[in-house]
């Protein structure tokens, strides 16, 4: 696979817009096969990551046990900004491709490499988290014809199909902040790891991506979801293989969305 260079600051304001490549519908499974070979070739440092995922579902469970609300806003939510926290696992994946040793140490500061761009991302993520989750309560406020119940309760009216009208709403709108999350950050965090990249462009080029590639993008998104949620259903342990696997299957996207740069070696 062709290796690229880091450009620096001066190159990266140069830089052409970023080439999206067509894809076929089943690169996502080949970029899930190639993120779980990341993980074992890596698995010491994935699965650090893998258990901080699952860490932070366990005490967003704790924490909000009593207000099953706002975990549900924040969980979700927690999906749409899961981009950003799996930086490490790309650039993992980056230093197997390019033949270094995947060590943890340098994958945790990976952020400084572009940390302003990468800021203004984060800052994007973060107005959209706060805006769904200002939605999600709304959305409880207006539609949720019960007495607010137990989580436990809550989560068999759901897989029971009470409270429909509700469902239904607070899925289709959860829908579409999911989908404008997706759009922005296919490839972002990759492009400004990778390139330096600036933010701007590199959401712009995951919109591209998405609608040039629409039908295997939307099955790429089908699987994150999939299997985030079966990491969720198992008590979150799951977490600590899926999340490493999907982090490191990004990487590979990104790969296979974007063409080299001229020259690279």
């Amino acid at each position: 696979m062709a290796q690229q260079l880091t450009p620096t600051d001066e190159q990266a304001a140069a830089l052409p817009f970023p080439t999206i490549r067509p894809i076929d519908a089943a690169a996502p499974f080949r970029w899930i096969a190639r993120g779980f070979s990341d993980l074992m070739a890596c698995a010491r440092a994935s699965l650090f990551y893998g258990f901080c995922f699952t860490g932070m579902g366990l005490l967003l469970t704790y924490v909000f046990a009593h207000a099953y609300h706002y975990t549900s806003a924040v969980t979700t939510g927690f999906m749409l900004v899961a981009p950003f926290f799996a930086m490490g696992l790309y650039e993992l994946s980056r230093r197997r491709e390019r033949g270094e040793h995947p060590d943890l140490i340098p994958s945790l500061t990976v952020w400084r490499r572009n940390l302003g761009n990468l800021a203004l991302f984060a800052g994007v993520l973060l107005v959209i988290f706060l805006v769904w989750a200002r939605a999600s309560l709304v959305i409880f406020a207006m539609f949720y014809t019960e007495e607010l119940p137990t989580l436990d309760r809550f989560l068999s009216q759901v897989l029971s199909l009470q409270n429909l009208e509700f469902l239904l709403m607070y899925f289709a709108v959860g829908s579409l902040f999911a989908l404008l999350v997706f759009a922005v950050s296919v490839v972002s965090i990759p492009l400004m790891l990778d390139r330096n990249q600036d933010a701007i462009t590199a959401m712009l080029a995951s919109i591209r991506a998405l609608g040039e590639n629409l039908v295997p993008l939307l099955i790429w998104a089908f699987l994150i979801v999939a299997l985030t949620l079966v990491g969720f259903l198992s008590f979150h342990l799951g977490l600590a293989v899926v999340m490493p696997v999907l982090g490191h299957a990004t990487w590979h996207a990104y790969r296979e969305l974007v063409a080299p740069l001229p020259g690279s070696a």
